[in-house]
C-alpha cells in the first residue's frame, strides 16, 4: 500500500510539473522587469551627476597641482540583455593631464604621480559621501615633489577634519601636515631574525626626522629649520 500511495504521489507531482515550471517562468519574467525598470532608474540618476562629478573632481585637481588637467565620464547603456550585477551602464573615467589634449583611458595617459593625486581627489568626494571613518594612503606622494607636495598634504590635511587619515609618505611636505607623527623602523638587534618596528615622536623627534627627510640621516641647521618652518606653517 505504502508502495502504491508513493507512486500516486509522484503521478500527481509529474502531472502538474507543467503548471510549476510556467509559474517559474511567470516569476523569473516578472523579475526581470522589476530589475530593468530599477536599472533604468538608477541610470537615470547616475547620468544626472555626470557633469558634477566631472567639474567637483576637476575642481580638485586643479587644489593638488594640475589646474588644466580634465576629467570625462565615458558612458555607454549596456542593453538588457547584458546587465551586470553593477546596473545597465559601462562607465569609464578618462583624463587629459594638459590643456587641448583629448581624454583617455587612465592607464594609456596618466603618470604615477598624475594617478596618485587623482585617486586623491576622489577619494576626498568618497569620504564626503559614504561612511568612510578612516581613510589609508599608502605612499600617495609617488611622483611628486615641492609645491605640489604642499598642496597635496592641505588636501588631506582638509580630509584629516572630518576623517582619521592615515599616510604612508616619505616626503616631509606631507609629513609635517599630520596631527601626529609615527615612525616605522626595521630592528635587526636580534640574532635571529629582523622587526618591523613602530613609535610616536616627541616634537624634537620629529623636527629631527622631518630634517633627516629633507637632507639626510646627518641634517644640518638649516634643513631643521627648515623642518621647524614646515611644521609650524602646518599647525597653524
Amino acid at each position: 500500500m505504502q508502495v502504491e500511495a508513493d507512486l500516486a504521489a509522484r503521478n500527481q507531482s509529474i502531472a502538474h510539473l507543467d503548471d510549476s515550471i510556467l509559474q517559474l517562468r511567470q516569476t523569473l519574467a516578472r523579475q526581470r522587469q522589476e530589475i530593468i525598470v530599477a536599472a533604468t532608474q538608477i541610470s537615470t540618476q547616475r547620468q544626472q551627476q555626470f557633469a558634477t562629478l566631472e567639474q567637483q573632481i576637476n575642481e580638485l585637481l586643479a587644489q593638488v597641482g594640475m589646474p588644466k588637467a580634465a576629467i570625462k565620464v565615458a558612458h555607454r547603456l549596456l542593453s538588457e540583455d547584458a546587465l551586470t550585477a553593477n546596473g545597465m551602464d559601462d562607465i569609464e573615467l578618462l583624463f587629459a593631464a594638459n590643456k587641448g589634449n583629448t581624454p583617455a583611458e587612465l592607464r594609456k595617459v596618466a603618470s604615477g604621480g598624475e594617478l596618485s593625486r587623482l585617486m586623491l581627489c576622489i577619494q576626498s568626494l568618497l569620504a564626503a559621501h559614504t561612511a568612510l571613518p578612516t581613510l589609508i594612503f599608502d605612499e600617495i606622494d609617488t611622483g611628486i615633489s615641492g609645491e605640489v607636495a604642499l598642496k597635496v598634504g592641505v588636501l588631506m590635511q582638509k580630509l584629516a577634519l572630518s576623517h582619521q587619515v592615515v599616510c604612508i609618505t616619505h616626503l616631509p611636505q606631507i609629513a609635517a601636515k599630520g596631527n601626529r607623527h609615527f615612525f616605522v623602523y626595521k630592528d635587526d638587534s636580534r640574532d635571529d631574525r629582523t622587526l618591523s618596528r613602530i613609535k610616536t615622536l616627541a616634537p624634537d623627534e620629529r623636527v629631527m626626522e622631518i630634517a633627516k627627510m629633507l637632507s639626510g640621516d646627518q641634517p644640518g641647521q638649516s634643513a631643521i629649520a627648515n623642518a621647524k618652518d614646515l611644521l609650524r606653517v602646518s599647525n597653524v
